[in-house]
């Protein structure tokens, strides 16, 4: 493919990503919020795919829309109720929202184009970077890898203690 094409499907993919957030942020209706923040993620992992930060990419679609976007669905979709109640949010204070976007964004534009040195280079990687990061984490950083996984044991086993309904300290209470 030509860098004429490259350009036009980044493009494309982060028009994609950008209408899909707004839409997320102001749209009234929990559900709708919920299939566009769908496309914000998938679009953020195209992104990272133009990046070629591929092991980063699939992270963004098995954490992201395979876990936390589908439990968020499941839990809207299965509240006792969902179709009685007015299940809405209100947006509050969209003009000094905007006002604040329109500034920062043309801050970090202004910065972009007149302070950063930006490296550039024909090269393009070979590879993938899974295999360096696999390796990486199973042989100089096992341990702090090790020791993430007990923390996060710890804390569902904590999790799941604090939330059974047998709780020895809620019968003392009663």
């Amino acid at each position: 493919m030509t860098n004429t094409t490259y350009t036009v499907i980044f493009y494309l993919f982060a028009a994609i990503t950008v209408f899909s957030a707004a839409f997320v942020v102001f749209s009234k209706n929990v559900v709708y919020s919920a299939f566009s923040l769908l496309f914000t993620f998938f679009g953020v992992a195209a992104l990272y795919v133009f990046l070629s930060a591929d092991f980063i990419a699939v992270t963004q679609i098995i954490v992201y829309v395979g876990g936390i976007l589908v439990l968020l669905l499941f839990g809207v979709m299965f509240t006792n109720k969902i179709m009685v109640t007015n299940l809405k949010t209100e947006v509050l204070n969209i003009v000094p929202g905007i006002l604040l976007l329109i500034t920062i964004t043309g801050g970090l534009i202004y910065t972009f184009l007149t302070r950063a040195d930006w490296y550039t280079t024909d090269d393009q990687l070979q590879g993938s970077v899974v295999e360096k990061i696999g390796f990486e984490t199973m042989s100089r950083y096992v341990l702090p890898f090790e020791m993430a996984s007990i923390l996060l044991l710890l804390a569902l086993i904590g999790a799941a203690f604090l939330a059974r309904f047998d709780n020895p300290r809620k019968m003392n209470e009663k």
